[in-house]
């Protein structure tokens, strides 16, 4: 197949446009996707899950996928460090060094 070379510059627009379509539309997806397994997080946390609690503390330290909150990471940490877990003992360690510091 031989592309014309008048036309080229239409078949860039074209394929540019159809891929801008294609990632918005992945883009979207992905952040309903993680939306709905923070949802999850939540739920599972308030169950007494371990490993959800630590998870959930990680993403509100971070702020992934959700408001960045200081308070809310060090509950959930402190809720799991509380049940025994390790690990979450070690975050919240950390955490209380860094309060210290003014960062989260």
């Amino acid at each position: 197949m031989q592309i014309d070379s008048e036309n080229f510059e239409l078949y860039v627009i074209i394929f540019l446009f159809i891929f801008l379509i294609w990632f918005i539309r992945n883009t979207i997806k992905f952040y309903h996707g993680e939306k709905r397994r923070v949802k999850n997080l939540h739920k599972f946390a308030k169950d007494g899950e371990l490993e959800s609690q630590v998870e959930l503390g990680k993403h509100y330290q971070k702020g992934k996928v959700v408001k960045k909150s200081c308070n809310r990471a060090a509950y959930w940490f402190n809720r799991a460090a509380l049940s025994g877990d390790e690990e979450a003992k070690g975050y919240l360690e950390d955490f209380i060094k860094n309060k210290r510091g003014k960062k989260c």
